[in-house]
């Protein structure tokens, strides 16, 4: 048998980053993140009014019903779209900017504009010709009974 060294780090490559080859591929992870943030803020000024605006949502199953209370400030009932079908619940509007004009100082904002649209898949089937919406306060309340035979029930069941 013969005896050989044993050189456990033998086969790793040292990385030099200012060396030729890994400036190569730092360009090519440079381009293809410049590609993720175009397609994340396609009007090119990456800012945040490029990002769309969605409701944020709570979802409450009772046994009669589904409960959604959505948060959507700075509209009225009449800009809102609501539809329930028997599987889902399909909310949308548009939040148009106010333009204001102010020759001294800086204005600026974090307010989000534009159309928006979120649909919200329910855990079961629902009678959504009996659906009720209310809005007050910027916040959007469903209330949609469930379908008779969706209703959980509890059943005892004896063990033996």
């Amino acid at each position: 048998m013969a005896i050989t060294r044993w050189e456990p780090f033998q086969e790793i490559e040292r990385w030099e980053p200012f060396h030729w080859e890994p400036m190569r591929e730092i360009e090519h992870l440079q381009r293809r993140m410049n590609r993720l943030f175009e397609r994340m803020f396609p009007n090119g000024d990456g800012g945040v009014s490029a990002l769309n605006f969605i409701p944020s949502a709570e979802m409450e199953e009772t046994a009669d019903a589904i409960r959604l209370r959505l948060e959507i400030p700075g509209l009225e009932s009449k800009d809102l779209n609501v539809e329930v079908t028997e599987q889902s619940v399909s909310i949308s509007g548009d939040r148009k900017s106010e333009t204001t004009t102010e020759e001294k100082g800086i204005v600026r904002s974090e307010f989000r504009y534009g159309k928006f649209e979120r649909l919200i898949p329910l855990p079961g089937h629902v009678q959504n010709d009996k659906a009720q919406a209310e809005y007050k306060n910027g916040i959007l309340i469903l209330t949609i009974p469930k379908v008779e035979g969706e209703k959980k029930k509890s059943v005892k069941i004896n063990v033996a």
